[in-house]
């Protein structure tokens, strides 16, 4: 585990620094990760069938075809048991890498001895046969995921932690077509300036879509045909690039396998509504096995329509790409206030309840978050992690007004999906960044959405560089245990302005709250859900400075005036003397 170090901390040993976004239980978070240049990292990411890896950093293991295939992927397949020191097995499939060569990707959490079985699909092919053994050492790393894992659903389903426990906050940035049209440097400047505003994931399209309908930079697609693809490996080998990047600088790679929208210009480029369901299996597991090795999450489709008689196709989609192998967290991206939580949390595979709250700036939008069906299904069973995947977009034109979202509407509705559901993370998007536009037009196929600046200048807008303080503020306290609590706010404005919801969220245990306000005005809390003798203070979540914060007690209530204009967050812990009193009760 790390040193016990404050969000101010800096490591400096001549490199570059970015921001660990990762808390451990009951630790202040550390801001300093190192981003180590990328010929000091080739061996340790790559582990080209290596006798030893350290936990957490990718095993690969290359192989030979001995048999030439017209079109590999739709005549052969392989598949990897691997198994742990404590007798465990986890599979994954592996995947062709161009001419004869295939390839096998496994990210190994327990240091000791392991042993790996690959076999192919053809069973005359005997150079897609192989067993051996390998030794995993201890955790070594010092990035967020080489030293705490990767990350997976905690075990009461309401947030994300590191394979060694640690919560892992979720702060994702909207990339779509970032890693496809993006230079290598480019793609470096990206990911330091996020990990320095202290974005934890990136959510990108990891094929050809509408915003890219002719594939990458180089105007190359991921696949060819439709009835029977066929792959294109070295569009997906300059993606690797991007992916490790993603991971070294501590964000977690968050692709999007298949495209789902039927609409736009030409919704047959998109691969979900493209591709025969057997291909679109296809193409998203060999995206999945390509990708095992690292840091990830995935999105099994984006901006579709899953609800009522739809989701049966994406169910059983997402059953053939994942129930037979060991996977990271997987989601679905639905359409613009599309709630799909009764379609999906009885599968398997679907680990975190993905949303997208969309673009408009109407009443009936605002209260779509704030009194919507998410605010009910979070205490249903099974539970799972609730993340709004894509809030209104930082100068993207609201679809009613025509006006762009100003980085107080994109604050406001950050801080509302993080406490209008048990917090486990959201995602921030900015107009420019997202379609990689160069500012003389807009996104590619999205004309109504406005001219957005460079990609280079929208990567530093106001709301993006707020973000920061979101992570700053939640890496303090113990955000894993916040749930929705409306009722301790009096006479909530919002009732009769949606605008104006004043959000709250506490504790079970009573030891935390978190209240968000949305414009400056007194605000009213029951005293009887308060903490006991709490530390009260207002936070800006503009500059990220604290306040201090003033009461007027009445009978049944607290009466908190915000220190100034705009919005504010009214943050009250339990004095550290009651806590240690309260848990000795307990013990």
């Amino acid at each position: 585990m790390p040193p016990p170090c404050d969000d101010r901390y800096e490591m400096s040993m001549n490199l570059q620094t970015a921001s660990l976004l990762s808390l451990p239980h009951g630790r202040p978070a550390c801001a300093g990760f190192l981003l180590v240049p990328l010929a000091m990292l080739v061996l340790a990411a790559a582990g080209h069938a290596a006798d030893s890896v350290a936990a957490y950093t990718r095993f690969e293991q290359t192989l030979e075809s001995s048999v030439n295939y017209g079109n590999p992927v739709q005549e052969a397949s392989l598949t990897a048991k691997f198994t742990a020191p404590n007798g465990s097995t986890s599979t994954v499939p592996g995947f062709w890498d161009g001419a004869k060569t295939w390839r096998v990707r496994f990210l190994p959490t327990t240091p000791g001895a392991w042993k790996f079985d690959i076999t192919c699909s053809d069973a005359s092919n005997q150079g897609l046969k192989k067993s051996g053994n390998f030794t995993v050492t201890a955790a070594s790393g010092q990035s967020r995921f080489a030293a705490h894992g990767p990350i997976s659903v905690a075990p009461d389903g309401r947030y994300l932690v590191h394979s060694d426990g640690t919560p892992y906050f979720w702060l994702g940035d909207t990339a779509w077509n970032g890693p496809l049209l993006s230079s290598t440097s480019e793609w470096d400047l990206y990911v330091k300036e996020r990990a320095r505003q202290k974005f934890s994931a990136v959510q990108w399209v990891a094929t050809q879509f509408r915003a890219a309908p002719d594939g990458d930079a180089q105007k190359q697609l991921a696949y060819s045909g439709t009835e029977k693809i066929a792959i294109k490996p070295a569009f997906f080998q300059r993606l690797d690039e991007k992916v490790d990047a993603m991971n070294r600088a501590g964000l977690l790679s968050v692709p999007v396998l298949l495209w789902a929208i039927n609409g736009g210009g030409n919704p047959k480029v998109n691969p979900g509504v493209a591709l025969p369901d057997e291909q679109a299996i296809l193409l998203a597991r060999y995206m999945v096995a390509r990708w095992s090795g690292n840091a990830v999450a995935w999105i099994l489709a984006g901006d579709g329509d899953y609800r009522g008689e739809k989701a049966e196709r994406w169910r059983r989609i997402g059953r053939a790409v994942f129930n037979d192998m060991a996977h990271a967290p997987v989601t679905m991206h639905p359409g613009g206030m599309q709630w799909v939580w009764k379609e999906f949390i009885e599968e398997k595979w679907y680990g975190i309840i993905g949303y997208q709250s969309g673009h408009g700036d109407d009443d009936k939008t605002l209260k779509w978050i704030t009194e919507g069906p998410l605010t009910d299904d979070w205490a249903k069973l099974p539970h799972r992690p609730i993340i709004n995947l894509e809030p209104p977009y930082e100068n993207h034109l609201a679809y009613q007004s025509k006006k762009p979202h100003s980085p107080e509407s994109v604050r406001r509705a950050v801080y509302w999906s993080l406490l209008c559901a048990p917090t486990a993370g959201v995602t921030y998007g900015g107009h420019g960044v997202w379609g990689w536009d160069d500012g003389t037009k807009p996104p590619t196929d999205h004309p109504g959405t406005g001219v957005p600046l460079p990609w280079q200048k929208a990567l530093t807008m106001p709301g993006a560089e707020q973000m920061a303080h979101v992570f700053s503020f939640f890496s303090t306290i113990d955000w894993w245990k916040l749930r929705p609590a409306p009722v301790v706010v009096v006479n909530n404005p919002g009732v009769q302005s949606p605008s104006k919801y004043i959000a709250g969220a506490k504790s079970d245990d009573k030891d935390l709250m978190v209240v968000y306000v949305p414009e400056d005005r007194t605000v009213e809390i029951k005293l009887d859900s308060m903490p006991s003798s709490p530390n009260v203070s207002w936070i800006n979540p503009r500059t990220g400075e604290k306040s201090p914060a003033v009461a007027v007690v009445t009978a049944n209530t607290c009466q908190f005036p915000t220190p100034a204009e705009g919005d504010w967050i009214l943050f009250m812990k339990m004095d550290k003397k009651e806590t240690a009193e309260k848990t000795t009760e307990t013990k």
